[in-house]
């Protein structure tokens, strides 16, 4: 994967197999499928067409929480909800390879994920405000991420309120990579994205 890390979340609806094949050849390094209303076959079905898509492309393909779904459908990962079981059993049945991902929000849970074992990254936030966390929701903001940060020794991808703007700022405040949603949404926007996202990290 490229260094920051560059992770699309899947809104649901639309094309999924026509937004993996933007984000893969637009350079995208995570693809995060978020279906929670879609039965499992549906949803292998869906993630199975992903892939596809991002074959022969270094974009990884991760199922959200389905562990089952994930490995039935050669996905390259899972991401594990906060409140998720714990990643260390994934880990004992998962091929080599297999990337697992967890939510923490704070800095005492990115410790405890990171000493019980079995991530290869985790996912901070909600740094920024989002409108797509209700009003009143905690904003951890740049000096919340620093503290996970430095609390634990995985990869911390930042999520929440990203944009090309502040993105260069979550890295300096120690994150690895960043992930969103509205982030890439519109026409054309992933490869616009992705292409001003690398200018600013590069600078």
């Amino acid at each position: 994967m490229h260094s920051p890390i560059i992770c699309l979340i899947s809104r649901g609806g639309g094309s999924l197999r026509g937004l993996v094949r933007e984000a893969a050849s637009a350079g995208i390094d995570l693809v995060q499928i978020r279906e929670p209303r879609l039965e499992a076959g549906a949803l292998f079905s869906l993630v199975r067409e992903g892939i596809a898509e991002a074959a022969h492309t270094p974009c990884r393909v991760l199922v959200n929480e389905r562990f089952d779904v994930a490995i039935a459908a050669n996905a390259h990962g899972v991401h594990l909800r906060g409140n998720s079981f714990p990643a260390r059993r994934v880990r004992s049945v998962a091929p080599e390879g297999f990337l697992i991902g967890r939510s923490v929000h704070d800095p005492v849970e990115a410790a405890a994920v990171t000493e019980d074992g079995g991530c290869d990254y985790l996912i901070f936030g909600t740094v920024f405000p989002s409108r797509n966390k209700p009003s009143g929701h905690t904003i951890a903001g740049l000096e919340g991420l620093r503290q996970v940060c430095h609390s634990t020794t995985l990869p911390v991808i930042a999520v929440g309120g990203i944009s090309v703007e502040n993105a260069a700022n979550v890295i300096a405040a120690g994150a690895r990579g960043v992930a969103g949603i509205d982030l890439f949404q519109g026409a054309g926007a992933i490869r616009s994205t992705v292409e001003r996202l690398r200018q600013r990290f590069d600078t």
